[in-house]
């Protein structure tokens, strides 16, 4: 039977991230597009690939190589990009946190926006189970392989992508699609808008900096909002105890 609630839940996992793997593949093959650009080897790229799994701060790294920086400064500025997965392990932690590290470490390695945003929109309500973690490998591998198959696809067709099929502007219409239904109360929209705010008035900061104040600022104001709606509910259950 516990055979049975793994691969039942692992391939819901996998059917809940499949609509989002088309917002996918255009970052994939600008990816390894610009790979290609700068003269990098198939295999390096899939290395690269493998190493980084982060198709943000990859796409950053390769053009900071493009620019010539140094290898101290493409580190950190994937690091930097790559902050908001701090808060995303915090977040997804607690229904995760009692697995072996024989778990934990490869779905840490395997995390990224799209898993994320589908595994927390099943795992607080423990609808899933004492398996619950077999839907996200399955949303995790689903992303992981429509990633790297994404890639090497960029790699191989290299300038026969035409410029009119306009792939980057695939990349932010992706991330709504994952943002719009995760706000479902006056919290989560708050984060949003100020989150969203200060990553348009941030975009012109170096080494992607814009986005860690995005990040840092939406967690802030969902945090007060939420502070706010605490306080004006214990008011109203104490107003109605008199």
């Amino acid at each position: 039977m516990s055979s049975q609630t793994a691969l039942r839940n692992f391939y819901l996992g996998a059917r809940a991230l499949a609509p989002f793997t088309p917002g996918v593949i255009p970052f994939g093959l600008i990816t390894g597009v610009v790979a290609t650009e700068l003269g990098m080897s198939p295999g390096s790229t899939l290395g690269m690939t493998l190493l980084f799994f982060s198709g943000s701060a990859q796409l950053v790294a390769l053009q900071l190589l493009a620019q010539g920086a140094s290898a101290l400064v493409i580190v950190a500025t994937a690091l930097i990009v790559n902050l908001r997965f701090i808060m995303y392990s915090a977040s997804i932690a607690p229904y995760l946190h009692q697995l072996p590290r024989r778990w934990t470490w490869p779905m840490a390695y395997l995390l990224s926006d799209q898993s994320y945003a589908v595994c927390m929109g099943r795992l607080p309500s423990g609808e899933l189970g004492r398996l619950s973690h077999y839907f996200y490998l399955g949303a995790a591998l689903m992303l992981w392989l429509a990633w790297h198959v994404a890639v090497m696809a960029g790699v191989y067709l290299g300038a026969s992508i035409p410029e009119s099929w306009s792939l980057g502007f695939t990349i932010p219409l992706s991330f709504l699609a994952l943002l719009v239904p995760a706000i479902r109360s006056h919290t989560t929209l708050a984060a949003a808008l100020i989150g969203g705010g200060l990553a348009v008035a941030g975009h012109s900061l170096p080494y992607n900096l814009g986005l860690v104040c995005a990040a840092l600022g939406g967690v802030v104001a969902g945090v007060l909002v939420e502070r706010v709606h605490e306080r004006l509910a214990s008011v109203n259950v104490s107003e109605n105890n008199k």
